[in-house]
């Protein structure tokens, strides 16, 4: 089973829609027995929330379930995930710090960016505080960088359908 985690900072924009693709795309493959997926955020800002009323929104727009509470990362995660995704730099940042922490200093962590030649070391931007617009540049955002994604785990892992 190989395991991604998606993390942004308050884990109710960003991350839980990049889950949202990435499952849909790896049911789409026929590959979901495949994967675990789960997302958190680097702060405790909203533990426990659901979605941003305008990732629901958009996530509906697209046919994307969204069934997920916010949860903080924990130590556990930089154990049990093959693949750990910051949306941005200083979630990175805080990502780094906390698997030297935990004890995981050889753990790699990838910012979700960069899977895409073109855009490697870029953010995902954080749509919190702007409109729908914003929630729809980043639904576009992600669904391009997860396509790269998966594709270089689906030659690395060898999945074939």
């Amino acid at each position: 089973m190989i395991r991604v985690l998606f993390v942004c900072l308050g884990n109710i924009c960003r991350s839980p829609l990049a889950e949202a693709i990435f499952v849909n795309k790896v049911n789409a493959a026929k590959l979901q027995t495949r994967f675990k997926c789960d997302s958190a955020g680097t702060s405790d800002f909203h533990i426990g929330e659901l979605p941003d009323d305008r990732t629901i929104k958009c996530a509906s727009k697209y046919n994307l379930p969204l069934k997920h509470r916010a949860r903080q990362v924990n130590r556990t995660d930089f154990r049990d995930f093959e693949y750990i995704l910051a949306m941005d730099e200083n979630n990175l940042r805080s990502l780094n710090n906390l698997k030297v922490r935990y004890g995981f200093a050889d753990k790699e962590i990838h910012l979700m960016r960069d899977f895409v030649t073109e855009t490697q070391g870029m953010p995902v931007p954080d749509p919190y505080y702007g409109g729908d617009e914003g929630f729809e540049e980043i639904y576009h955002i992600l669904d391009g960088a997860i396509d790269s994604f998966l594709a270089q785990i689906k030659e690395t892992h060898q999945l074939y359908v």
